[in-house]
């Protein structure tokens, strides 16, 4: 994995641990891209590389749709 160019941005609270997750489970944002739009959540691999760096707003839909694919509440996303 590249290392991130960038700092952590402040508009999202759940990047670093989309980011994880997705490690966790050895998917690539291309993969995870798709998965999203297959659960509704219309979203680009732009904007989910900037979702996970945490410099664009997070959808409640896609809230829904990240709960979903990793198999986790809402909560333990927010980590709540």
């Amino acid at each position: 994995m590249k290392p991130r160019k960038l700092e952590l941005g402040t508009k999202n609270i759940i990047g670093h641990k989309v980011t994880q997750l997705r490690l966790e489970r050895k998917m690539k944002q291309k993969d995870l891209a798709a998965k999203l739009q297959t659960y509704g959540a219309d979203i680009n691999l732009s904007s989910l590389s900037k979702l996970e760096g945490q410099t664009r707003p997070v959808s409640d839909i896609e809230i829904k749709a990240l709960a979903q694919i990793f198999s986790i509440s809402a909560d333990e996303l927010l980590d709540i």
